[in-house]
């Protein structure tokens, strides 16, 4: 199994300590990740650090590069506990919302990305939550691939073409079969033992720049396996709401 690498919530207030920190071990490989911006960011617990003057000009920088972008919400505020298609969260920026409603978000977005020169036909949702009102607003917007779902290779849906991340990443790492999936870390709460464990991955998986799943040819799947990716995507959900119940 082949891993790719994404990061969630970059803002341009950030940890950027933490970030930085990240980017070093992705050079020192050469692999470029695919990255979800929020367009125009609300979430203050997304803010942990000073604004970062220069940061469309950085991130168009590394677009250039060769890191991949998604457009990662609007304003990455939940506004609804709604857990859509893929129900691995129980909230959501986007569904449950009326189309309308959700048109006027994907279309501002997109307007903020294109206003710096940001390109990009990838949707990153929120909390991994989304609906068919979602889709078909991005589809409007000229969006048609999503990083999302469960799976072994990209697969085509609604019209759109997902690709999916990793259910744990220790079973993936172990998975010998031919295929992709993605590891989705969050930098701004990764501590010491997070970066070790990123680190190491290198030297126990086969590890590839995002594009190269980009270039993979997606495959069409049945209501079968629809199906089991929900349930799957369920009881991960309840997992781990159970745990941190647990935990606290």
């Amino acid at each position: 199994m082949k891993i790719t690498v994404r990061l969630d919530d970059i803002t341009p207030d950030m940890d950027w300590d933490k970030f930085e920190r990240f980017k070093k071990v992705l050079d020192e490989h050469d692999i470029k990740p695919l990255i979800g911006v929020v367009p125009d960011n609300k979430d203050e617990k997304l803010s942990c650090g000073p604004v970062h003057e220069d940061f469309w000009t950085y991130v168009k920088e590394l677009q250039n590069s060769g890191w991949v972008v998604a457009l990662h919400g609007f304003n990455h505020i939940y506004t609804t506990k709604e857990p859509g298609i893929f129900p691995i969260g129980g909230k959501s920026e986007f569904a449950g919302l009326p189309y309308s409603a959700q048109d006027d978000m994907l279309r501002e977005a997109r307007r903020i990305f294109v206003s710096h020169d940001i390109r990009t036909d990838i949707f990153m949702a929120p909390s991994h939550s989304f609906d068919k009102k979602t889709i078909k607003s991005l589809k409007k917007n000229g969006i048609h691939r999503i990083t999302d779902g469960f799976g072994t290779m990209p697969y085509s849906r609604y019209g759109m073409t997902f690709y999916p991340i990793a259910v744990k990443k220790s079973s993936s790492i172990k998975d010998t079969r031919d295929g992709y999936t993605t590891f989705v870390y969050h930098v701004n709460t990764m501590n010491d033992k997070d970066f070790d464990n990123f680190r190491q991955l290198f030297d126990k998986a086969t590890v590839v720049s995002y594009s190269e799943l980009l270039g993979v040819d997606p495959i069409e799947r049945g209501v079968f396996g629809n199906l089991c990716e929900y349930i799957t995507a369920k009881t991960k959900y309840i997992v781990m709401t159970l745990r941190n119940r647990t935990a606290h």
